[in-house]
């Protein structure tokens, strides 16, 4: 048996600690201020953007906790330690923002039927912070967003915010214009259509990773292939890949060779894991080397 690297390395969004927690502190501060600024204007838009940006909050100190939990060591209960805190934490940001959207489009709904005032300039002052402050937010999370799935789905949140705060502006400033308040119902409806197939897709992810999923973009017939252009490897089977945490990908596999390179284990492992790292950026894989003819004695099979 032999294996890749170590599995108690720091995961991707423990690598982005900083920027989560940053942009923490400025959805807090703009909740803060929508919920001000809904309370003074009446505006259900300006609720449903703080009801988003305080639920968005929530998902990333939860997505900072994870990654904390996530870095503690492995144990011998907890082979690969916490790491899929992290996904968790993304799960159940996504279900929260479903949860979100269903009671928005229920207000929007009941304000149709039954309109209330809306301040325009209210809306558009405190849309427009809102928007200030998300954007600075983007341009902090943009740069983990892609190893991630929590800076991802931070990034997606507030990204999400500050389209909402775009539209509040807009809703905002036509009712100053117009008087037309029911604009205030079509903009929170719209936000919940904005927010639903993001939550979806950060939400299938998770579910991918949860399920031990083959990793996305990982072709193991292709790796099979691969590795059986090794030298004197007869067959490969049992072959796995399965993802940990966000850019933390494993592999495993029993890889038959021939009986004389069994002598030098140590080299044949070290050739197929470069093989796999190499080619696969797969950082940590399992590999058990049997001789031709063991594959009878081992029971049940898995592709």
């Amino acid at each position: 048996m032999g294996h890749g690297h170590g599995h108690g390395g720091a995961t991707a969004a423990a690598a982005n600690r900083s920027r989560l927690a940053i942009a923490l502190a400025l959805m807090l501060a703009v909740a803060a201020v929508q919920l001000a600024g809904a309370a003074a204007s009446g505006s259900l838009a300006l609720l449903a953007d703080a009801g988003h940006t305080v639920t968005d909050s929530f998902g990333v100190a939860l997505a900072l906790v994870a990654v904390w939990i996530a870095n503690r060591p492995p144990s011998a209960e907890r082979t690969f330690g916490l790491q899929r805190a992290e996904v968790l934490a993304a799960a159940v940001n996504a279900l929260t923002l479903f949860a979100l959207c269903v009671f928005v489009v229920y207000e929007a709904v009941r304000r149709l039927a039954d309109p209330h005032p809306v301040s325009g300039p209210w809306m558009v002052a405190v849309a427009a912070i809102g928007l200030a402050a998300n954007v600075v937010a983007l341009l902090v999370l943009r740069g983990g967003q892609s190893k991630s799935l929590n800076v991802r789905g931070a990034y997606l949140e507030v990204m999400g915010d500050a389209l909402a705060s775009a539209g509040v502006v807009v809703g905002g400033a036509v009712i100053w214009l117009t008087g037309w308040t029911v604009v205030d119902s079509l903009v929170s409806a719209g936000i919940a259509a904005f927010i639903v197939p993001r939550a979806w897709k950060l939400l299938s992810e998770a579910v991918h990773v949860l399920l031990e999923s083959t990793p996305r973009g990982v072709d193991l017939e292709e790796v099979r292939e691969h590795l059986m252009t090794q030298e004197g490897v007869i067959d490969v089977h049992d072959l796995h890949a399965w993802t940990i945490t966000s850019g933390v990908p494993v592999m495993s596999a029993h890889v038959v060779v021939e009986e004389h390179r069994l002598a030098d284990a140590g080299r044949v492992l070290d050739e197929l894991h470069a093989c796999l790292s190499g080619h696969f950026d797969v950082e940590h894989s399992t590999l058990q080397l049997e001789p031709d003819g063991h594959v009878d004695h081992e029971g049940a099979r898995h592709a």
